[in-house]
């Protein structure tokens, strides 16, 4: 069993210097003191994830990592309040476990599933007012979509609500698992962004090679494109966690920073403790990813190749809506797929925004969405998701991606 323990006074003071660092993408709260007494309230309330279930994760991830599992990971761009419902939580399920059950079938290894729930309720934006010169909306955990001044203004009170919605996420991801509707595990994960949160449910974990601060908010946590900075107090406090981490890393990664995020965060060489999630778009990543991979395994570490096709896909229609082509998809998971043929490592998983309700956000699939479709069901609260009929074709894709990368790799004498 893992045991969680109070923090004691230098993990504490490690913490404190880590949340000291320069912190991008944070709110800036209009009532401080407020905000200090909702992070004291989260601290008293009841844990999202286990320990156990969170090592049970780990282990699992390890096994991803030496090519004998596959990482599907996915789910809503970001949670909101109103959608917060059982009906939309199952059906993001549903699609999690049926891409899955495709994957398994036809890859022939196990898939390890994690959804983006239960606390994906933040997101970093590009800039830090809209078009129409309000305070950028930054996820439902800090402030309201709805166009006013007063509605965008950053609110603390937000992260309680936040915190209750995922646990009921959380009591129904168990419930899903417990009633047949899946078999195996699904796990929880979202980006470790806001840190008030993030710090605020924390205890010491002394399982492992040193004591870690373990996070009682999700199983898996990322640090996203936009808050990976190496002297940055995201990253700092991700190396704290004993919590299996991902980094998201673009087209603007050098192979030495990615060797960095490594020796950082996995300093004892744990498999799978590190998932670097490559999101390039599908014109770079046959460029750009190949001295990445190449320079961190040749520093020995035995990280996860995870590939985000989505993130760096994106882009303006014609008539106006952010959204992505599923060919597009397809062809930037084709060469991730095809990189790491070619190095002779594993292709661990796909990271991606998916829902399993019926949206028009993604052009192409099948039926195929055109443009003149987005406006008929535009529906998500930040980026465009592949609705469940794409999400089933993307995941026929894939198995044959992964098929076809194991069958090369057994042929040339590796274990994939």
């Amino acid at each position: 069993m893992t045991h969680i323990h109070p923090l004691d006074g230098v993990l504490a003071g490690r913490l404190a210097a880590a949340l000291r660092k320069p912190a991008a993408q944070q709110p800036l709260w209009r009532d401080p003191r407020r905000a200090r007494d909702v992070v004291a309230a989260l601290g008293r309330a009841g844990p999202i994830v286990t320990p156990e279930e969170t090592a049970r994760l780990s282990r699992q991830l390890a096994a991803v990592a030496r090519g004998e599992a596959f990482l599907l990971q996915g789910g809503d761009c970001a949670e909101t309040f109103a959608d917060n419902t059982e009906a939309h939580q199952r059906g993001n399920l549903r699609t999690l476990a049926r891409m899955a059950g495709v994957l398994a079938q036809r890859a022939g290894l196990p898939v390890v599933k994690i959804a983006r729930m239960a606390g994906q309720y933040a997101k970093p934006r590009s800039q830090t007012v809209d078009a129409h010169g309000l305070p950028v909306y930054r996820g439902d955990m800090v402030n309201s979509a709805e166009a006013t001044a007063a509605a965008r203004t950053p609110d603390p009170d937000r992260m309680l609500r936040a915190h209750a919605g995922a646990a009921e996420t959380m009591a129904l991801v168990r419930e899903f698992r417990r009633s047949g509707a899946d078999e195996g595990d699904i796990y929880v994960s979202h980006e470790a962004l806001l840190l008030d949160y993030e710090r605020s449910q924390l205890g010491v974990d002394t399982t492992g090679p040193e004591p870690r601060l373990a996070s009682g908010l999700g199983h898996f946590l990322w640090i996203g494109e936009r808050t990976r900075q190496l002297d940055g107090a995201h990253i700092a406090f991700a190396e704290l966690l004993a919590n299996p981490i991902g980094v998201k890393i673009g087209p603007s990664t050098t192979p030495e920073q990615a060797v960095e995020y490594v020796r950082r965060l996995d300093p004892h060489g744990e498999p799978g403790r590190v998932t670097l999630v490559s999101r390039m778009g599908h014109a770079l990543v046959r460029e750009v990813l190949p001295p990445i991979v190449e320079k961190v395994t040749a520093s020995g570490s035995s990280v996860i190749w995870q590939c985000d096709p989505m993130h760096g896909n994106t882009y303006l229609s014609a008539n106006g809506y952010k959204t992505r082509h599923f060919r597009r998809i397809v062809d930037e998971l084709t060469g991730f797929f095809e990189v790491h043929r070619q190095l002779g490592t594993h292709p661990g998983g796909i990271h991606v925004e998916v829902t399993g309700d019926d949206v028009t956000e993604c052009l192409g699939g099948a039926p195929a969405i055109a443009e003149a479709d987005l406006p008929a069901r535009y529906e998500t609260a930040c980026d465009p998701r592949l609705n469940a009929g794409q999400a089933m074709g993307l995941a026929h894709s894939v198995a044959e991606l992964v098929a076809r990368s194991r069958t090369t790799g057994l042929r040339n004498g590796r274990s994939l």
